[in-house]
């Protein structure tokens, strides 16, 4: 039995965190495996409880958020309309794509609308199922 240790980045917005923390629960809070694959998942977010406190302007935070993200195998984002307003995600967007991570788009339950500036950026998108979204972290990290 082989085990893969894979980093996530989960995105998101620190006044939406009840998304963060229902992806967080999922991914890391149950023991997941594929066939005889063992998957370990290790976090590698800026959760609120966590947050990076050496940073003392955007730049020195939006370099500390790409070291995180270079570290990283998958980023995922929950596809939220709040998206669209937050500078932090658009800058985590472009830190997958600057650092060539695969981003994994998750649209939240109920949602009738989902930001496009997540959906365009996303190789792939899932719904709002733990298994879905694992299934989903693994196809990125296998590709």
């Amino acid at each position: 039995m082989s085990t893969h240790r894979i980093h996530i980045f989960i995105s998101h917005s620190w006044a939406y965190s009840n998304h963060y923390t229902k992806l967080y629960d999922w991914i890391f809070d149950e023991n997941w495996s594929v066939g005889q694959a063992s998957l370990v998942f290790l976090d590698y977010s800026v959760p609120k409880d966590d947050p990076i406190h050496n940073a003392n302007s955007d730049r020195a935070l939006r370099e500390a958020i790409f070291r995180k993200i270079v570290r990283s195998h998958v980023v995922v984002i929950p596809t939220g309309m709040y998206v669209n307003y937050s500078k932090w995600i658009q800058k985590e967007i472009d830190g997958a794509e600057e650092k060539k991570k695969p981003i994994l788009g998750v649209n939240p339950w109920g949602q009738q609308r989902i930001s496009r500036v997540v959906t365009n950026a996303a190789d792939k998108l899932v719904g709002w199922q733990k298994k879905s979204v694992v299934g989903g972290i693994w196809k990125l990290y296998r590709s």
